[in-house]
């Protein structure tokens, strides 16, 4: 639905009002105006700096409208409450892991760099700038059910996608498949993660190329059919 500029104009917010360092890096300094999309980006950009840094039970809509430089009724203009923050930056980062899994995943036609595309394409989430991949893996309101709803929507998702390409090639049953689909997602992701914890003692390239070799030995054990 598109909306008109009339229903919703420029939001106005006194750069005054905030020192600099209280924006968040998507406020620009000296703009007086933005449009409601990018009104909300710049919301999303200071909540998800918030969470990632203190987790959804201790993070205050107060700092996140401070970060912003906004006041809580623009805030809340755009996001009734915290929890739909939170949920709004969920499905954003939910969302990119998903896209850039299915961006490995197309990214060639050769099995074994398949696999280790799909390892990098998580390496590369874990380590991405901002943190975000928190709030996917390591949420502290997991057990709100929207939230987890949301959190087994997208591991479901990739592991549905890697279980596609291991049904075709390998000839076992839909539920054999998902099932090595999501043994595979689970290896990237906890590796992935406990890779970081090691402050990336092993370089990031050395680590995706050892578990992915770890992976493929164990999927290629499959004969391709067809």
């Amino acid at each position: 639905m598109t909306v008109s500029p009339e229903a919703h104009p420029p939001e106005a917010v006194s750069p005054e009002a905030v020192s600099p360092e209280a924006r968040s890096p998507e406020a620009r300094p000296g703009s007086t105006r933005l449009s409601r999309p990018a009104r909300r980006l710049q919301l999303l950009g200071a909540a998800r700096h918030v969470f990632v840094a203190q987790g959804y039970h201790a993070a205050a809509m107060d700092e996140i409208a401070e970060r912003a430089g906004v006041s809580k009724p623009v805030l809340y203009q755009h996001f009734p409450g915290k929890l739909e923050l939170y949920l709004a930056l969920l499905d954003e980062s939910a969302d990119e892991l998903v896209k850039i899994m299915s961006e490995a995943l197309s990214s060639t036609t050769e099995n074994r760099q398949r696999v280790h595309a799909t390892f990098k394409a998580f390496y590369d989430f874990v380590a991405g700038t901002g943190e975000a991949f928190r709030l996917v893996f390591e949420s502290d309101l997991s057990n709100e059910p929207a939230v987890r709803a949301r959190l087994d929507r997208a591991m479901e998702d990739c592991a549905y996608m890697v279980s596609q390409f291991i049904r075709e090639d390998a000839g076992v049953s839909e539920a054999e498949s998902h099932l090595l689909g999501m043994a595979l997602v689970g290896m990237a992701q906890v590796s992935a993660r406990y890779w970081l914890s090691t402050k990336q003692e092993i370089p990031k390239d050395a680590a995706e190329q050892l578990i992915a070799r770890l992976a493929w030995r164990g999927i290629s054990g499959w004969p391709m059919t067809g």
